[in-house]
């Protein structure tokens, strides 16, 4: 399926990585578990916390070290899939999974004095999605995709701005500044808006852009990043990229990926959207509610209806 079955179970699942994404979430069932009881000012993680972040390191792993990062290096619209999943879905299940108290333990050994301007809302959205389209310049791309170091530089700065870009919507500490409701309904415009013209670029471009995906010697050598072996052994018993795409072309391929992202952006915004515009309505009619001093003609006890 796919062409899976073509891979080693190290190339699919990168053993050594899922043993690290295990312990990771050993020592949050920790942390947040049993031994919050001796931490000062600490509580245990509810169970939807816990749900949450366990599922957001899951997701984290799939895109990023299992089988979505392999099939993203054979076919363009699972790389979109992969990117979506890394820095739209991961982030704030994992935002959402730490209890407050362990958010203020991380920021304690920050910087956070010099660095508060980067959790702006305006820099955030524009440093996220200035990087998430930058690195969908083919130049850009292709060059990323060919060295292993930078390669893994820039999604780790992907990752901490997409944290930064969710901080907006999802701040996680009571005591924190909280935007209002109609702050973080333009936020979410904004990133609706920004994302649009790499998209745009990707889904109405002419011709494939991304050698690494329509040259099949490019192609094999961004796959020495991700498969064990002699990366040349692919061109010999595959041809290249097209024989694991079952769509038409690298263009169709690359179209459906720049849509598959704009769709999933769209749809996880559109369901923040509601979320932020339910949770103001709420917070709205509850202050409504509670105003001693209705207006006059109202029926209230101070000025009963006749």
């Amino acid at each position: 399926m796919l062409g899976l079955q073509y891979f080693s179970f190290n190339d699919l699942w990168s053993p050594l990585i899922l043993a690290f994404f295990l312990l990771i979430a050993a020592a949050y069932l920790v942390v947040v578990g049993p031994l919050s009881e001796r931490i000062k000012d600490a509580e245990p993680a509810t169970v939807a916390q816990k749900n949450m972040f366990i599922i957001g390191l899951a997701v984290f792993y799939l895109a990023q070290a299992g089988p979505f990062n392999l099939l993203g290096h054979v076919m363009f619209s699972f790389h979109m899939v992969s990117m979506a999943l890394s820095y739209l879905v991961a982030p704030p299940l994992l935002m959402k999974g730490l209890p407050a108290w362990v958010w203020r333990k991380i920021l304690r050994w920050l910087p956070t004095r010099q660095l508060s301007f980067l959790a702006h809302p305006i820099v955030a959205a524009l440093l996220f999605n200035g990087l998430f389209s930058l690195y969908h310049l083919p130049v850009v791309h292709d060059y990323v995709m060919l060295h292993f170091t930078v390669h893994r530089l820039y999604y780790m700065v992907l990752f901490i701005t997409s944290m930064l870009m969710w901080w907006t919507l999802l701040n996680p500490l009571p005591e924190g500044r909280q935007a209002s409701g109609l702050s973080k309904i333009g936020f979410i415009f904004l990133n609706m808006v920004l994302l649009t013209p790499a998209c745009g670029l990707i889904i109405f471009a002419s011709e494939p852009l991304y050698a690494t995906y329509s040259n099949p010697a490019v192609w094999a050598e961004a796959m020495r990043y991700c498969v064990s072996g002699d990366s040349s052994a692919l061109l010999r018993t595959f041809g290249g990229p097209a024989f694991f795409n079952f769509l038409s072309s690298a263009k169709e391929d690359q179209q459906v990926g720049g849509i598959v992202m704009k769709f999933i952006q769209e749809g996880i915004f559109v369901s923040m959207l509601a979320y932020v515009f339910f949770q103001w309505y709420r917070k709205e009619k509850r202050e409504d509610d509670d105003d001693p001093y209705p207006v006059e003609g109202s029926g209230g006890p101070l000025n009963p209806a006749k």
